[in-house]
């Protein structure tokens, strides 16, 4: 029987379960064992999909095409567990699921459809899709914060869990917040002892304690709040902010022992920890040789979890390249207001990621331009890649009004247009081209180069592609398709072989990038933007 860790927030959003779960998944893993996570969001979108990126962050996309939480890139990221739309559930799923049954007419015999047992059954259903014969160990991540209404079926559901399977084979963790009152000068630890009485209340006893805090918790403290929460005193970890790097997050909790803990209190079969290449690996990260500025234009930068795996996987290009990337976030309609001139003077490399709509899509070719003149290593992804394209047909073909149907539906050159597959379509949730998609590279591109092989596999999210009509007029002026769709169709990757690095792709590789195993366009675009960086300190020494 697979055995299934609980992990709940209180106190306040935003303290970090999914990096939390990420982290135990990964010790899990290094000592032998099989893992699944899952994350159960409360609101009533059926996915993230159609949520603006500012109230939700980035979407997730798996290989399935499945739309999810963000959380689930750390999963991704952290551990060599398997994901898949079983792996995110909001309320709006489950809910979907239980009047789908219920319109049947047979599922529930005629009985009035209610939130315990139908909906909580659906909730435990989904939770047990994961628990299958080769897996050790389901972790699942509730999310939202103890004491909300849109919560409350989810807390339900997990503690009617632990009398379907045996109290011995569940463990609950609550990540919790002891806040620091400057004025008075000590660490309060009144917000937890609410945060795990709420959860008490409910019927459930948490056996682990993480503390969020910014400041060392002290014997007492720790002694007070094992005592007021009725939890062992080892079970109560401390959990401070991380100087360096979310990649500490897993040796934090290694050294307050929570995986012997776990292991004990489920008991689990273990093997020695293997954690070696994690320690070299944050060794890299606190102990950089180099550092390269990368300049980020998008439309979503206010919010930095929007773009977040594109951050990560910038990170990732660093640590392979030995590192540190410093990043430029910049508003794209910025650009626009003040010039490229003056945003991007003195970057390494400029990335555009992706995004819908028009608002931010002139500053962002303007600063594509600029790129590609001053010969600035560039990457676009997606939308980033659009917009390279726009930005060629424009300054190098001629076409002036040049554009994407997506943003100009008359525009006499759509040199972006709308998939044939897509025409027809109305619905917005879950209609994209989604997920992975295989891709055929050129021989001798700088594309090949990166991935040491003719045949890959990327994630996609997108409605528009680049408009075949006008292939040859871009490759006759140098601007290179050098991966396409098996068949040929669909332009998945262009570059310029002039230009010291200029590659922009459809897909979004930054979901496939690890810490330990950067993703190769990140690695080489980092890369590139190093050796921009130090024959600009040639020149300026030679001077």
């Amino acid at each position: 029987m697979a055995k299934h860790i609980f992990v709940t927030g209180g106190v306040v959003s935003s303290l970090g379960k999914g990096l939390t779960c990420s982290s135990i998944g990964m010790l899990l893993e290094r000592r032998g064992l099989r893992v699944r996570l899952q994350k159960l969001d409360p609101y009533l979108n059926v996915d993230p999909g159609t949520m603006s990126p500012y109230q939700h962050g980035e979407v997730y996309v798996l290989d399935d095409g499945a739309e999810t939480d963000l959380d689930l890139g750390h999963y991704e990221r952290f551990t060599n567990a398997p994901l898949t739309k079983d792996c995110n559930y909001t309320t709006g799923k489950i809910y979907l699921s239980v009047i789908q049954k219920e319109r049947a007419g047979h599922y529930y015999e005629g009985k009035t459809v209610q939130v315990i047992p139908h909906v909580t059954d659906e909730i435990k259903a989904a939770i047990r899709s994961l628990a299958v014969d080769d897996v050790d160990v389901v972790i699942t991540e509730i999310g939202g914060t103890v004491g909300d209404i849109e919560s409350l079926p989810f807390l339900e559901a997990i503690r009617q869990f632990a009398l379907d399977v045996g109290r011995e084979n569940v463990v609950y963790i609550h990540l919790t917040l002891v806040p620091y009152l400057k004025a008075a000068g000590e660490l309060k630890t009144k917000p937890t002892q609410h945060s795990v009485g709420a959860l008490r209340q409910i019927g459930i006893q948490p056996d682990v304690l993480i503390c969020r805090t910014e400041h060392p918790i002290s014997a007492e403290e720790k002694d007070k709040i094992a005592l007021f929460c009725n939890i062992e005193r080892r079970a109560v970890i401390e959990e401070r902010d991380k100087q360096f790097s979310i990649y500490e997050v897993p040796l934090s909790l290694l050294n307050n022992g929570l995986d012997e803990i776990l292991v004990k209190r489920l008991n689990l079969k273990v093997g020695p920890l293997e954690i070696d290449d994690w320690r070299d690996l944050l060794d890299r990260v606190m102990h950089p040789e180099r550092e390269v500025t990368i300049a980020v234009v998008g439309k979503y930068i206010r919010h930095r979890d929007a773009y977040k795996s594109v951050y990560e996987a910038l990170d990732h290009g660093g640590i392979a390249q030995h590192a540190r990337v410093i990043v430029k976030r910049i508003e794209a309609e910025e650009v626009s207001r003040e010039g490229a001139a003056a945003l991007l003077a003195g970057v390494d490399g400029l990335l555009v990621p992706g995004g819908f709509g028009m608002r931010g899509i002139e500053g962002k070719i303007e600063a594509i331009h600029y790129a590609r003149t001053r010969g600035v290593p560039f990457f676009g992804i997606c939308l980033g890649m659009q917009c390279a394209t726009i930005e060629f047909a424009r300054h190098v073909l001629g076409y002036e009004d040049a554009n994407s149907t997506e943003f100009s539906t008359d525009t006499s050159h759509p040199v972006i247009s709308l998939m044939d597959e897509q025409r027809g379509v109305k619905q917005r949730g879950g209609t994209m081209r989604l997920g992975a998609w295989p891709c055929q590279i050129v021989p001798e591109s700088r594309a090949w180069a990166a991935y040491g092989r003719e045949r890959i596999s990327e994630r996609h999210r997108h409605r528009y592609e680049f408009n075949n009509a006008y292939r040859q007029s871009f490759e006759d002026a140098g601007f290179r398709i050098s991966g396409t769709s098996p068949d040929g169709e669909l332009v998945e990757i262009v570059e310029i072989p002039e230009h010291p690095w200029f590659v922009a792709v459809q897909f979004h590789p930054e979901f496939q990038s690890k810490p330990t195993a950067a993703h190769p366009l990140f690695r080489d675009f980092v890369g590139a933007a190093l050796r921009r960086r130090e024959e600009a300190r040639s020149e300026v020494e030679a001077y």
